[in-house]
């Protein structure tokens, strides 16, 4: 197939006149024209200029070969690549019954594509995950947003789909993906049951509603493929002998035997992190950032970043990425914006608080929000690998306290931020975290350089989007669960670097950050477990 990229179109231009556009780049006759393939669509909308979307197409054409030595010098007329995924073992390779099967522990978007992956495969993975099939799942994590209940088993971070499935559903990522596995986790969502535009926009999302119907199809075909979801099976502890991993201790059931484990743990996972530790696994801090969710009319952000074009229903709300190099040396950075969407209570322990944004698919809620976060290094919370999460339970425990000691956030108005003084009463731009938000100070919720470093960001931002510094706008904290705040550290195999048998992925394991390069991660791991099965 040939590729053609910088296809550009009037937004609101007909269906024909993408395939006459491509007659007329290659100067070819409609019955040339065997097939054509959206790979990807943007739009332009700089004010200065038309609104345009910008396409990448794929397509074949009679004498493909001629078509290409025609159009040797140009750019934007090139051979397609090879997007599809190729399996990296059959099931006829399988061993036979008796073999140990993996274990995939955790049901996110890394777990669920690795165990995908590997049932795919025929190597019939079983899968632990502490939490709840996720409609369970969502009726406790309504508990904790509408009657102040929290389940911490079953939450925004514990439960089938994992922290993803209470997001904006999100399915871009800046990773590096050569072989293209970004396209077998859209294809695979797809086939669950995701909208077909996910495919080719730009930045596709699925949201939460939608995510929850993908997320129980895609479970369904795993079990269909000879997997095994076990719920509710939340794991403790783990058995090494010699340097490699020989089982796995789960609380209230027998311990299960497994030589190879897949740690598709989330970033929250605090109490398998220290089981780990205990065991001997290796493991190190890592940076991570810290902050607040801030929330603005989305209508603001639509003038400000569409200009002319806000409101139009072809593009959608509009978002934004900002980052500040502050004078005490600290970057801060919108993290996850959420467009037209909530922000909501994700913690996941008891008296403590922690926020998150999440949109649906229509993204058509009154306010936008981001998290505006620091970064920080393991400098700033010495003591070991499991200084990170101590840093963030102290956080989260304040954040709790803050807020009035009944998981309401904590709050305050932008202006009254910048100013160091408590807000008493919200102005024109009402919070949407659930369950409500407690106005006070927020200079105590994070350490005194991040404060410091957010007060410098805020004005530094509203150069580059009009009114984002608006005295109404309402700060929520605390957002800490931006990554995992430690990496388990693997080799160029995958595994554990000191115990064989141990895949870390994922998110939790330092090795993703959003839905879509979990998967990619899970499908890179399930791929070296079947290697090494295939090896043995």
């Amino acid at each position: 197939m040939i590729r053609i990229t910088e296809l550009r179109l009037p937004i609101n231009h007909a269906p024909e006149a993408l395939e006459e556009a491509i007659l007329k780049r290659l100067n070819i006759q409609a019955h040339d024209l065997i097939r054509t393939d959206v790979f990807k669509r943007s739009y332009d909308a700089r004010k200065n200029v038309a609104l345009a979307f910008i396409y990448t197409v794929d397509l074949s054409v009679k004498d493909e070969e001629k078509l290409l030595k025609q159009f040797a010098n140009d750019i934007h007329v090139r051979p397609s690549p090879d997007t599809s995924y190729h399996f990296v073992a059959n099931p006829s390779q399988v061993k036979g019954s008796d073999f140990v099967r993996p274990v995939v522990i955790g049901f996110g978007p890394c777990g669920i594509f690795a165990a995908l992956v590997l049932a795919q495969m025929g190597f019939k993975p079983i899968v632990l995950e502490r939490g709840k099939p996720v409609r369970e799942r969502t009726q406790d994590t309504w508990g904790l947003w509408r009657k102040n209940v929290l389940n911490p088993e079953s939450n925004v971070q514990f439960g089938e789909g994992g922290a993803g499935t209470f997001s904006d559903g999100k399915l871009y990522s800046q990773i590096k993906d050569p072989k293209f596995y970004g396209r077998k986790v859209i294809a695979e969502f797809i086939k669950a049951g995701a909208p077909e535009e996910i495919r080719y926009v730009a930045k596709p999302h699925i949201g939460t509603f939608r995510l929850v119907g993908v997320v129980e199809r895609m479970r369904q075909e795993i079990i269909e493929l000879g997997g095994e979801i076990r719920f509710s099976q939340k794991v403790i502890g783990f058995d090494i002998q010699n340097d490699q991993i020989t089982g796995v201790k789960i609380e209230g059931h027998p311990d299960l035997l497994a030589n190879h484990v897949v740690l598709a743990l989330g970033h929250s996972a605090r109490d398998t992190f220290e089981a780990l530790h205990a065991a001997g696994v290796y493991m190190e801090a890592k940076p991570f950032s810290v902050g607040f969710r801030i929330e603005h009319p989305q209508s603001l952000i639509d003038k400000a970043r569409l200009g002319p074009h806000a409101g139009n229903e072809l593009i959608g709300a509009a978002d934004y990425k900002l980052v500040h190099h502050a004078k005490n040396g600290r970057a801060v950075y919108s993290f996850c914006m959420c467009p037209g969407g909530t922000v909501v209570a994700a913690t996941s322990e008891p008296n403590r608080v922690v926020t998150n944004g999440m949109s649906q698919y229509s993204r058509n809620e009154r306010n936008a929000n981001a998290g505006i976060v620091v970064g920080i290094t393991p400098e700033d919370y010495p003591g070991g690998p499991l200084a990170g999460i101590e840093f963030q339970r102290a956080l989260e425990s304040k954040a709790y306290e803050l807020g009035g000691s009944t998981y309401e956030a904590p709050g305050q108005l932008v202006g009254d931020f910048l100013a160091g003084k408590a807000s008493t009463e919200f102005g024109s731009v009402m919070p949407s975290y659930k369950p409500g938000v407690h106005l006070t100070d927020l200079a105590d919720a994070l350490p005194p350089y991040a404060i410091e470093a957010i007060r410098e960001a805020l004005p530094a931002f509203e150069k580059q989007i009009k009114g984002f510094s608006m005295k109404d706008a309402v700060l929520t904290g605390i957002e800490t669960r931006t990554s995992s705040p430690l990496r388990i550290t693997r080799g160029a195999n995958f595994q554990s670097m000191n115990i064989k048998g141990l895949y870390p992925a994922g998110e939790g394991a330092g090795y993703a950050g959003g839905i879509l390069s979990a998967g990619v991660d899970g499908i890179k791991v399930a791929e070296a477990v079947a290697l090494d099965y295939l090896s043995q």
